[in-house]
């Protein structure tokens, strides 16, 4: 088989299970925030937030920028280089890599009980991470310049 089929199929598993979590993290926190502090709800969203985080979310990020890089790399400088629709890719990425940076920091401020955010705010930033990844999907489909 070609490597480079294999490589990509990899970076799409892991994108999936990347976006998979940084859709739902959000709605953990939504409702987080209308759970008593310290009670039973409370404690059982934080170990869920904290294994959605530390199982799912951060290790497909980083298979993620692993096989993307690995892709880069066979498809070759040369090309890229000149991609337009690479660049603006790899810009949004940053942009969601800053949104899962966020949210990391937000489920520690749940697990210390030291949230400031409501759940309306949390239903705003849930619908941030579908948008990037439409525009990335988009770019990296269409190369539209």
């Amino acid at each position: 088989m070609n490597l480079y089929l294999w490589v990509k199929s990899l970076h799409i598993i892991s994108i999936i299970a990347w976006m998979a979590g940084m859709f739902y993290l959000p709605r953990l926190y939504v409702y987080h925030v209308n759970a008593k502090p310290g009670g039973e709800l409370s404690e059982t969203l934080k170990i869920m937030e904290r294994k959605l985080l530390r199982s799912i979310i951060n290790p497909a990020m980083i298979s993620t920028w692993i096989f993307g890089i690995w892709l880069a790399t066979i498809v070759g400088s040369d090309y890229l280089k000149t991609a337009g629709w690479f660049h603006a890719k790899v810009a949004l990425l940053v942009g969601m890599q800053i949104c899962h940076a966020f949210l990391a920091r937000w489920r520690k401020d749940f697990a210390d009980e030291r949230n400031t955010h409501s759940a309306k705010f949390f239903r705003v930033i849930n619908e941030v991470p579908p948008v990037i990844m439409v525009i990335i999907v988009l770019l990296a489909v269409l190369k539209p310049f």
